[in-house]
């Protein structure tokens, strides 16, 4: 596998452990026992850091891209390991089927 492509699968898994991450740990100003601006919404965060999201992120992306690296290296699960849907039987001799 070239260092593009698991630049590419690293940047991937990047941005969706950041929008997994995104929601935990945040309080809203009702929560925080904050006051809130005039017009801000019910739901805006009051503590949100974004450093914090993106070193998890950063953390568990770089987990999840060795894994599929060695996955890929090693062959431990395939695509025959993850088939959901096993093969049909064989419809010789009905309408539409092999003869």
């Amino acid at each position: 596998m070239k260092w593009t492509s698991i630049l590419a699968i690293y940047a991937l898994f990047w941005v969706m452990c950041a929008f997994v991450f995104l929601p935990f740990g945040i309080k809203t100003h009702d929560e925080a026992g904050i006051e809130k601006v005039p017009g801000q919404a019910d739901s805006a965060p009051a503590n949100f850091r974004p450093g914090r999201v993106a070193l998890r992120a950063t953390i568990l992306a770089a987990v999840l891209c060795a894994l599929f690296v060695a996955n890929y290296i090693n062959g431990w699960i395939g695509t025959d390991d993850i088939n959901l849907f096993p093969e049909p039987p064989e419809m010789a001799g009905q309408p539409g089927g092999r003869a």
